[in-house]
């Protein structure tokens, strides 16, 4: 024997049955209401399927009512389960510092195009000393040492090769 839920039934009809007429935003409510439900689990899909069918062809609030009638009201606070610590295997990675000196070479490589050469050779001592650091650390920052060492000792070629110039140029102009 199975018995009937409240859904099932006809709206309440007599003198003192609410007859208003439903809007869509009434219907909207209702739908919502049967999603939260269907969402915690207290519908089936086929029964929330048919629910949601006659909310959007109900004509009247009472027959929403009626719809919505076995459902809280809207989601209902769930129970946060204390298990205790998380394992670490879920936690996030810890994202490691960024090592000083690679910044600092980044830096200098970049104003070494600025300065004319000047902050070159700084950024190559500094490029060698963070690369030390970070193999030894396990900090991050390996880009910023690339850039710096690459920018640095590019601007050191560029003196070596301006002086030799003028060396050779000298020795030139003197030897006439």
């Amino acid at each position: 024997m199975s018995y009937p839920t409240p859904w099932q039934g006809n709206p309440l009809q007599g003198p003192g049955a609410p007859s208003m007429l439903a809007s869509h935003a009434d219907r909207e409510r209702a739908v919502d209401v049967l999603r939260a439900g269907y969402g915690e689990g207290r519908l089936e899909h086929p029964e929330f399927e048919k629910r949601v069918a006659r909310a959007y062809a109900a004509r009247t609030v009472a027959e929403l009512s009626l719809l919505v009638a076995d459902l809280p009201q809207g989601p209902m606070p769930q129970p946060v389960a204390v298990a205790g610590p998380v394992p670490a295997t879920f936690l996030p990675r810890p994202v490691p510092r960024t090592n000083g000196k690679a910044v600092a070479s980044m830096v200098c490589g970049i104003l070494s195009v600025a300065t004319g050469g000047l902050t070159g050779l700084p950024a190559v001592i500094l490029g060698h000393m963070a690369q030390s650091e970070i193999r030894r650390t396990g900090e991050a920052g390996d880009g910023f040492v690339l850039t710096g060492l690459v920018l640095g000792w590019l601007s050191v070629a560029g003196w070596v090769l301006f002086l030799s110039f003028f060396v050779l140029l000298a020795a030139v102009v003197g030897g006439a």
